[in-house]
């Protein structure tokens, strides 16, 4: 568990004492597994990881039906190129406790997801499990948080004090190729808090983004609501759809991924977006 006092004075510091408390903080580990999506969080983890342990650090990633094919694929080669051994644990079923998607579905889905990186490394008497959250993480809605509190899983990063603006400046110092990502979360984020999680609903929303990736977009998500499709796209991005061209190609790509409507959220991505149904009800 982090103690907040000392993760605010973190905070303070300039960003080379930073990056040298992170790797502090690392190597006091002795060894550790990085919970490794892929993302620009967890591969800056890597890179400080091997910096500071070696060949006693390494990445596990957890391939579910909530990954993206295109997500694993930057993983395994970001992976690669930071020189470290990169374990995949094999989820192929959703667990029911996810499925059911309730408010808290992060937190179990985190409590399962780590719990199976901790018994995948045990046998290597791996000391420490880390997860790439950073102090960006605590002002939103992060219910994951508490799982890894819980399983006593370390947050470097966020002991640290390192918010994304510092990691994505590092990112960028060490030629880490994901220093300009966009943001990303797993698939079931796109689906309404209490409508059932399923691998087809996965796949739709998959295949419906792809498009948008295809198509050139850097920052959007596909919500899935029903047989409806909610494009949201960066707000600087929204432009591009007064294209009637572009308009036709993106619906025909939503429609023929699975759904029967395609709309555009005028306002633009915004992270958490589907947070506001219970936020509006609670307010």
């Amino acid at each position: 568990m982090i103690d907040p006092k000392t993760a605010d004075q973190a905070s303070a510091l300039g960003l080379d004492e930073k990056y040298r408390l992170l790797l502090d903080i690392i190597a006091a580990q002795g060894s550790a597994a990085v919970a490794f999506s892929g993302g620009v969080d967890s591969s800056l983890l890597c890179h400080a990881a091997v910096e500071a342990l070696g060949k006693r650090a390494v990445a596990v990633t957890v391939v579910s039906p909530m990954l993206p094919k295109y997500e694993l694929d930057q993983a395994v080669a970001t992976a690669r190129k930071a020189g470290i051994e990169h374990i995949l644990i094999e989820e192929s079923a959703i667990p029911e406790e996810v499925a059911e998607n309730p408010k808290e579905r992060c937190y179990f889905c985190k409590k399962l997801e780590f719990s199976a990186i901790q018994e995948a490394v045990r046998d290597r008497g791996i000391a420490a499990v880390l997860d790439g959250s950073n102090q960006d993480d605590l002002a939103d809605y992060r219910p994951g948080l508490k799982a890894l509190e819980e399983l006593r899983i370390v947050s470097p990063l966020r002991s640290a004090g390192l918010t994304k603006a510092d990691i994505r400046q590092l990112s960028r110092r060490f030629d880490l190729p994901t220093w300009d990502k966009p943001a990303f979360a797993c698939l079931a984020s796109r689906i309404p808090y209490g409508e059932r999680i399923s691998p087809d609903k996965l796949a739709r929303i998959e295949r419906a983004e792809e498009a948008l990736r295809s198509a050139g977009f850097r920052q959007f998500r596909v919500r899935s609501h029903g047989d409806i499709a909610r494009i949201e796209v960066a707000p600087e991005e929204r432009r591009r759809f007064f294209d009637e061209a572009l308009l036709d190609r993106i619906a025909q790509s939503i429609k023929s991924a699975g759904f029967l409507f395609a709309a555009l959220e005028l306002e633009g991505y915004t992270m958490g977006n589907l947070n506001r149904q219970w936020k509006d009800r609670e307010a």
